[in-house]
């Protein structure tokens, strides 16, 4: 678990996966701290570094986590195990999936 006051997002502009995810984000009250990878190469060099050289965004850290294109729920998920003071009062983290159980009973 981190103090982090905001999750990471790395984005570009014109991107419509950005759009989606941030929209998604922002209804939620997620706080976001927006990373312009267009704007500076420290940025798109962290996003290389996650995304196995390539510059795809979204990418999103939470904490220890890192995320390449993430769905809202996969970012909620992250956040309830790393992040949870950032999880906006009122806002329900989703069960994992009948995979991701099974997954989680596997791992222990």
């Amino acid at each position: 678990m981190t103090n982090a006051t905001a999750i990471d997002f790395y984005w570009r502009p014109g991107c419509p996966f950005c759009s989606g995810l941030e929209k998604s984000l922002n209804a939620m009250q997620i706080p976001l701290a927006k990373h312009n990878i267009w704007d500076n190469p420290d940025h798109a060099a962290t996003v290389r570094s996650i995304a196995d050289g390539n510059e795809t965004v979204p990418t999103v850290v939470v904490g220890d986590l890192k995320m390449v294109n993430p769905r809202p729920d996969e970012v909620l998920a992250a956040m309830s195990d790393q992040t949870p003071h950032l999880i906006p009062e009122g806002v329900e983290v989703p069960e994992p999936g009948r995979a991701a159980r099974m997954i989680n009973k596997l791992l222990g």
